[in-house]
């Protein structure tokens, strides 16, 4: 495993490299994020899923204790609801933790021409902290609905609503932080409406 990362390491940086060197920056960004993508799915994810999960259940579980509707265990990355006499548990998993997003949005960025090492950092950490709230939403929206509604509303909840809503949010992130700066940072040329001696 380690001695394969190892080649895999080597053959990415060498053709980021020489895609710099050949200025195909479109080609440099797809396999930059990509690999970075696949480096750190391979290095990171098991290292982060557990502690990302817990602090996942944590905080929601914070939100149930306050508005009395569900309440965590966040040692197991469990949610405890409650509706009636029926109840459920919600295990925060790695895909429910929100590393994959986090992941793939930091990737994006990291290759992203468009802002400065600095302006990196900044937006990258702002970007972790807006994925993880918007799970928070997501995982409290889906408690909520199996609290009021009971345990035969929870694929609907947890398959469908929830990932509206986080979709939702997440393309909100994208659109500001890709496709905003994008067009912000564009230079299309002067424009000149008419002429002033006429």
């Amino acid at each position: 495993m380690i001695p394969a990362v190892i080649v895999g390491l080597v053959a990415w940086s060498y053709a980021i490299y020489v895609l710099w060197r050949a200025k195909l920056t479109f080609f440099k960004f797809l396999v930059g994020s990509v690999g970075m993508f696949v480096l750190l799915m391979l290095l990171l994810q098991p290292i982060l899923t557990a502690p990302l999960s817990k602090a996942v259940a944590a905080v929601t579980g914070l939100i149930g204790e306050w508005t009395g509707a569900f309440y965590s265990y966040y040692q197991y990355s469990l949610v405890f609801i409650r509706h009636g006499a029926d109840s459920i548990s919600l295990y925060v998993d790695y895909e429910c933790s929100g590393i994959i997003e986090i992941f793939a949005f930091s990737s994006l960025l990291w290759f992203f021409p468009l802002y400065s090492i600095v302006e990196k950092l900044v937006v990258n950490i702002i970007g972790i902290i807006w994925i993880f709230l918007s799970n928070i939403i997501r995982m409290t929206s889906i408690c909520l609905l199996v609290y009021f509604f009971g345990n035969d509303i929870f694929f609907f909840a947890h398959a469908i609503f929830g990932r509206i809503i986080f979709y939702t949010l997440s393309i909100i992130l994208f659109f500001y932080v890709f496709t905003r700066a994008q067009i912000m940072k564009q230079r299309v040329g002067k424009f000149r409406y008419g002429d002033a001696t006429a």
